[in-house]
């Protein structure tokens, strides 16, 4: 929980009313900006997304992930192992939605774009970088399947770690990182009476990125 200091420092960030001028026209800007103020706030897990997919029937579907990396050049990416569910709607249906959510600052962040997996290369480095811990925990989750019981999981998660014990723990083919190339982007800043800020960056032909204000 925040104590009131946090949250009056917090608050007092954010009460100047946004107007067009304010924002970056490059919306990866705006978005660096928005996340470095959530940081020097004291927001935990600023990077905790959720993540909208649907199945082939349309039903819709998220959850939270964590973002590790975001550039113009690369898009958002993430990571999880590719018999998720998740993993598999975005390989059947590309189309997928984003949200940040900093509810201190009453701010959210939402991203539209297509989700396109990222190459072996960088999903295998960025494996490396992580916790052996977790490198083994990658290798134990069958994740999305039917689980009997947990001892079941614990059990699996000993053996995979006998399995490697001494050795490097390699990238399973099953896990690796997806990149969401977005083609939108919006911003929306809380005020009172609902009397909201909101912003939409939309990528347009030229491949630069147009900006309207929005009825909140």
């Amino acid at each position: 929980m925040f104590g009131l200091k946090a949250y009056i420092h917090a608050a007092g960030c954010v009460s100047k009313t946004l107007h067009m001028e304010d924002l970056s026209p490059d919306p990866f800007i705006q978005f660096d900006a928005w996340m470095k103020k959530a940081k020097k706030a004291g927001l935990p897990e600023i990077n905790a997304m959720a993540v909208c997919s649907v199945d082939p029937e349309g039903q819709p579907s998220q959850r939270m992930v964590l973002l590790k990396s975001i550039s113009p050049e690369r898009g958002l990416i993430f990571y999880t192992n590719y018999g998720s569910r998740k993993a598999q709607e975005l390989d059947a249906h590309p189309q997928c939605a984003l949200l940040f959510h900093q509810h201190i600052l009453q701010r959210q962040i939402r991203v539209q774009g297509k989700a396109v997996r990222a190459s072996r290369e960088e999903s295998e480095a960025y494996f490396r970088s992580r916790p052996r811990s977790s490198q083994l925990g990658a290798w134990t989750s069958k994740q999305s399947e039917v689980l009997d019981q947990r001892d079941t999981f614990e059990q699996r998660f000993k053996e995979i770690s006998e399995r490697f014990k001494g050795k490097e723990v390699p990238c399973p083919e099953f896990w690796g990182g997806f990149r969401i190339i977005p083609d939108q982007f919006e911003f929306w800043q809380g005020r009172a009476y609902r009397l909201h800020d909101r912003f939409v960056y939309s990528r347009n032909p030229t491949d630069t990125w147009d900006r309207v204000r929005l009825y909140p």
